[in-house]
């Protein structure tokens, strides 16, 4: 999704995208992304050791969605597999090549082209909080450094129009060495720590959701994520 400047004038309120009161229909498979989650634990603590730092912190019921640091492919699934609950991913369609499509759909995850206002996906992001479940945002957009330094507009979005609460996720270890028998994946039997922070609302109460409403929403979210970022790595020592 695009970053605000991108789309209208402060002030107005947004209306371009689908209601969120979107039909059960239109959200990706609760058991799919359960079944992901499965998948998860077992590649996940089969191939690496993750520490998990807060997992009690996310509620047990109930919209949320997942604000995550991305500084390496393996986040997302990381995520996935340590979560207490299973999650719906927003993820680039460049991802779903060949027989990676069917399979991440599946899972339950969305597809979302990055260089449009994608209705589609949106309509099925905002089904999952609709639905109750828990929705997975990149917030920087694509890979990085991973330090929530510049966030682009999807996730105030979506956190200001359904009122879900945002819990912040630091993935931290997945960059600092490289693997020896597969370089582009850390180590096998490394460490990686997935912090996960309190819940907090994006919005100021208001209910409004105008661009100057959704600016400042960004604005309070990225403090509220590099604070969760600077604890987790006073937490892990990294």
């Amino acid at each position: 999704m695009r970053r605000h400047t991108r789309r209208g004038e402060a002030g107005r309120e947004v209306t371009q995208a689908p209601s969120a009161q979107a039909p059960a229909s239109k959200a990706p498979s609760v058991r799919g992304a359960e079944v992901g989650r499965r998948i998860g634990v077992g590649l996940m603590y089969g191939l690496w050791k993750p520490r998990v730092l807060g997992a009690w912190r996310v509620p047990a019921t109930g919209p949320v969605i997942f604000a995550v640091n991305h500084s390496h492919n393996i986040d997302g699934p990381m995520v996935m597999g340590v979560a207490p609950r299973p999650t719906h991913f927003l993820i680039k369609k460049e991802a779903f090549i060949g027989p990676l499509d069917p399979f991440l759909l599946g899972i339950g995850q969305l597809k979302v082209d990055r260089a449009i206002a994608d209705r589609t996906a949106i309509t099925r992001a905002l089904g999952v909080l609709e639905n109750g479940g828990v929705l997975g945002i990149f917030p920087e957009g694509t890979r990085g450094e991973g330090d929530f330094a510049s966030l682009r507009a999807g996730l105030s979005y979506f956190a200001v129009r359904s009122g879900a609460p945002i819990v912040p996720v630091a993935v931290l270890g997945s960059t600092e060495r490289r693997g020896r028998l597969i370089k582009g994946l850390p180590p096998l039997r490394s460490r990686v720590d997935v912090v996960f922070g309190d819940p907090f609302q994006a919005g100021d109460g208001s209910g409004r959701r105008t661009r100057k409403a959704l600016d400042e929403a960004t604005v309070r979210i990225q403090k509220q994520l590099t604070a969760h970022l600077e604890n987790a790595r006073r937490l892990t020592g990294r």
